[in-house]
């Protein structure tokens, strides 16, 4: 069965989903979205994703496309539909059609688009090897709490590490402290045995990984501690590691072509990772 998307209330064949030219997410960025993990057929954490979801689209004052139980619905159909058991489900919220304008249109509806993608596992040799992240500045706007369509700054970003060779580039603000990477939280770990990640205010995406790390982190028992950190106590760093959705939790070697500690995965690195996969094995066990 060909792969099927979701568009505005009608699963379509992927290859023919499309939005109308005037929706303002294509013509101002004016949408959110969210990205939920999908593991032996399970929504990882899908009730905080969607709470994020209400919340971004509350900071930009964009209207519910639909209740929450329909949401649900139409995500666990598209999967079906897909035959997803491995991967993510992305969904799309934008203001909706209008004539091009900049102020907030009085009548249009907000748009709806899901789709969802089969992902392998992370190679040994990535897992084994660590990953190389480079440094960029930090060139977004000042709300990067609420998730936002708009990437532009994340995109050249991005480029910048492949065009390194990097995995990701991690951003740095103006004090030259650590914010996060481009479509990843950031975390360390100090030569004393800390756990550090910058702490959620508007200068991060609180990601959903690392809050339910966060979590496991203290149920283990680690010291733990939300703050900024500067890209030289990065480099200073035992181990470095980075979170998101779809890269789970992934050891970093090195930045800015700089060894990270021994220069190879750490220790407590694996022990997280390993902590998060026992985790979402354990809500399929529950499911």
């Amino acid at each position: 069965m060909p792969r099927q998307a979701y568009v505005n209330g009608r699963y379509v064949p992927h290859r023919d989903a499309a939005v109308h030219i005037e929706d303002r997410g294509y013509q101002f960025a004016d949408g959110v979205y969210e990205v939920v993990p999908v593991y032996n057929g399970i929504l990882v954490d899908e009730d905080l994703h969607l709470d994020r979801l209400d919340r971004s689209l509350r900071e930009l004052r964009i209207a519910q496309p639909m209740t929450r139980p329909a949401l649900k619905l139409i995500s666990r159909e598209l999967m079906r539909r897909n035959g997803l058991s491995n991967g993510f489900l992305y969904m799309q919220v934008t203001r909706g059609v209008a004539p091009r304008d900049h102020k907030f249109p009085k009548a249009a509806k907000p748009a709806l688009v899901m789709t969802t993608r089969q992902t392998k596992p992370h190679s040994t040799q990535l897992l084994e090897d660590g990953l190389k992240v480079v440094t960029v500045p930090d060139q977004r706007w000042d709300r990067c709490d609420i998730k936002s369509v708009s990437l532009l700054p994340n995109i050249l970003g991005k480029q910048a590490a492949v065009e390194a060779g990097a995995y990701e580039a991690w951003q740095v603000d103006r004090d030259g402290m650590i914010t996060e990477g481009t479509s990843t939280n950031a975390w360390i770990v100090t030569q004393d045995n800390k756990v550090v990640t910058r702490d959620a205010t508007h200068s991060i995406l609180g990601g959903i990984t690392r809050h339910t790390l966060l979590k496991l982190i203290r149920a283990e028992g680690y010291d733990l501690e939300e703050r900024a950190f500067s890209v030289e106590e990065a480099k200073a760093a035992k181990e470095a590691f980075l979170t998101s959705s779809t890269s789970l939790v992934l050891p970093i070697t090195s930045l800015d072509d700089q060894p990270i500690g021994n220069g190879h995965p750490g220790i407590l690195t694996g022990k997280l990772r390993q902590v998060y996969i026992d985790y979402m094995q354990s809500l399929k066990q529950s499911a």
